[in-house]
This record gives C-alpha cells, structure tokens and sequence, in this order.
C-alpha cells in the first residue's frame, strides 16, 4: 500500500499531528469505519469521562482494524466529534496517544452528539 501525503508549502504547517490530504494508492482496500461512541459491549452502559470513553472508542477502533487484517498504521482519515470544545486538548493528547507519529487526515467537530451522555464521536477510513 502506498499512502502519499499532500502538504503544500503554499498552506499553513498542519498541526497536533494530522496531514492536509492523504492519498492513497489505486488498488488499496478501503475500510470506512462509522462513528463509534464509548458504548460497552453490552450497548447501553458508558464510561462518564471524556477520557474513558475515547479510551473505549480507539479499542473499538483497534477491534474494527484488525478485524479486517489492519493496524493503526492504516489510518488514513480521521473525524472526531466533540460534544464538548473543552474537549479539544484531551481529544489531541488521546489520538497523540493512540497514533503516536502516525499522521492522517483529520478533522474535529464541536457539535451535539445524539445522546447528551456522549462526550466525543470518532468516525475513520483505514487503506490496506
């Protein structure tokens, strides 16, 4: 899999470790991953805190990938929906933590979650 990332001189240095644009060579499997929130197993209970919950969502994650035969380092997009924009420092210090120096395309959202007990929503595409 080759995945080229696109950071023209001409835009502004990207930030918190995400790449303006990510391309991802013909031929790849694609893995879109829905918006996973921090829903136990069981469906209905979920951590309180914004970080046990984002905890939870890149376990979900990590099941999903390898699922399908792949790692974190086949991310190639992510979008995060925070309920919160007080979020925005735990949300960067959790997807540092769970990417390390991996860089996708990323973007956050503040927004109303569906439920109001949802801190964060995480939504990724995955190339193989």
């Amino acid at each position: 899999m080759t995945l080229v990332q696109h950071d023209p001189a001409t835009l502004f240095a990207p930030y918190r470790g995400y790449t303006h644009a990510m391309e991802v060579a013909a031929g790849s499997r694609l893995l879109f991953i829905s918006g996973l929130n921090g829903f136990e197993q069981d469906g209905r209970t979920m951590p309180e805190t914004f970080d046990a919950q984002a905890e939870l969502i890149w376990r979900h994650i990590r099941a999903i990938l390898a699922s399908a035969g792949m790692d974190i380092g086949h991310l190639v997009s992510l979008r995060t929906y925070l309920a919160d924009p007080g979020d925005d420092e735990a949300n960067a210090r959790m997807r540092e933590k769970q990417l390390g120096g991996h860089r996708v395309a990323s973007t956050v959202v503040c927004c109303r979650l569906l439920e109001p007990t949802w801190k964060l929503e995480v939504e990724a595409v995955a190339a193989g």
